[in-house]
């Protein structure tokens, strides 16, 4: 590392800024039902404004893949600054859809700007250890959403609102903002290593790369999309959803803080396709069963999809690294937009499904509005019970896949050697 970058503070800073990436999302799922009753919002417009964020994501993190090596990673994480800044405010003072739509969407701008500088940024700082320590990096976004989760339901308990919860989302924003305002930073590695542009464009067309793009949308699918609405899917399956999602993103937390053994032992390809197998496996279990198997399955979904985004990412700046920041950025973006267009997607088969349960000619708006205690609310209930493993029973096709992508990608990998940039 040259003189004057401190990567320890650097990294410090980078694990703030992602903690307010993975506050948002936690924080979200946990509010998403309170935002529906206040706002008198369907699943539908709750799918839009949980999924605005992850094409907010991807729209930010592409642009700021391509821009990232000319502008520097430091420009880049002011902008997250601002963006993350002004979603809190927005959200907080919020007075129906639109305006959760749009905080919603500065938020996911914000969030894939982070993630568009400080890949590149851990990669940079830590050129011989990148999977392990994007792994470590990559931890504190399901330690945001445990703290988010929890800080739902504490405050929840205590009868503080929503807004007090956004809110306190400003105080680790402005601490990494100020960080980052004071630190040096390198340059990226592709840059640093002199590989063209036009060598980077071209390795992003090797059949690896969009190979493993293309398993990026079902990694991240499978980990963010269930996460995001597991308060919504199993809120009538079992009495706390919410700590589903702790459990399942605390085991998350261990697991990854545990990468550099795990990693070593596995290789990255022996642990995208010990994940997926875990993963299949957990989802099944959330769908199909009840009371405590639940939090079974949780625990083993949690293992299965613990490692999936560092490690992806690991993977291509590993055994891809020409692609450069670009590379990281695309495989991101990639996944965020495939969770946006799959949330959408499901949250009108939610919908349709619970329609599907209702009596004929049953209007969802008049069923969602009816008062608690009346035969109308019993019976949206009873179908939210039935809806909510079907969606998770649908989705169980994606891991699938992804053990058999994985296991090919195990098999073709074996006795491959990382290469080397050219200093």
């Amino acid at each position: 590392m040259s003189n004057g970058i401190n990567r320890q503070q650097l990294f410090v800073a980078s694990c703030l800024a992602l903690l307010v990436t993975s506050l948002s999302f936690g924080i979200r799922a946990g509010i998403l039902n309170k935002l529906g009753e206040d706002f008198a919002l369907n699943a539908g417009q709750l799918a839009t404004i949980a999924a605005t964020a992850f094409w907010g994501f991807p729209l930010a993190v592409i642009i700021g893949g391509m821009v990232v090596d000319v502008i520097g990673m430091k420009k880049l994480l002011v902008a997250a600054f601002v963006f993350h800044l002004a979603g809190i405010v927005l959200t907080i003072f919020a007075g129906g859809f639109w305006t959760l739509f749009v905080s919603t969407l500065f938020i996911g701008i914000a969030n894939g700007t982070v993630e568009a500088a400080c890949n590149p940024l851990v990669a940079a700082i830590y050129p011989d250890n990148k999977t392990t320590k994007l792994n470590h990096f990559h931890l504190w976004f399901p330690g945001g959403i445990v703290l988010g989760t929890l800080i739902v339901m504490l405050l929840g308990k205590a009868g503080i609102g929503w807004q007090v919860q956004v809110g306190l989302m400003i105080i680790p924003t402005l601490i990494y903002g100020y960080l980052f305002s004071r630190l040096s930073f390198p340059v990226t590695e592709r840059v640093a290593s002199g590989v063209s542009t036009g060598a980077m464009y071209k390795e992003l067309a090797r059949p690896l790369f969009l190979f493993m793009m293309i398993c990026m949308l079902g990694t991240a699918i499978t980990e963010l999309f269930t996460g995001q609405w597991i308060d919504v899917l199993l809120k009538n399956v079992i009495d706390n959803p919410l700590l589903i999602l702790t459990l399942t993103t605390g085991v998350m937390v261990v697991g990854r803080g545990l990468a550099e053994p795990v990693v070593h032992r596995l290789s990255p390809t022996g642990v995208l396709l010990g994940s997926a197998m875990l993963a299949t496996l957990g989802l099944y279990m959330l769908g199909h069963n009840t009371g405590n198997m639940v939090f079974v399955g949780a625990l083993v979904f949690g293992m299965g999809v613990c490692y999936f985004w560092p490690t992806m990412l690991g993977f291509v700046a590993e055994y891809l690294p020409k692609t450069g920041a670009v590379g990281l950025n695309l495989m991101g973006g990639a996944g965020m937009l495939a969770v946006s267009l799959y949330t959408m997607f499901m949250g009108k088969r939610y919908d349709e499904i619970l329609l599907q349960k209702l009596p004929a000619g049953a209007s969802l708006d008049e069923y969602t509005k009816a008062a608690g205690g009346t035969e109308m609310a019993a019976a949206l209930t009873s179908a939210k019970t039935a809806a909510g493993p079907e969606i998770l029973n649908l989705t169980l096709f994606i891991p699938i896949v992804l053990v058999v992508a994985f296991a090919g990608l195990f098999v073709y990998m074996r006795g491959k050697q990382k290469p080397v940039l050219n200093a």
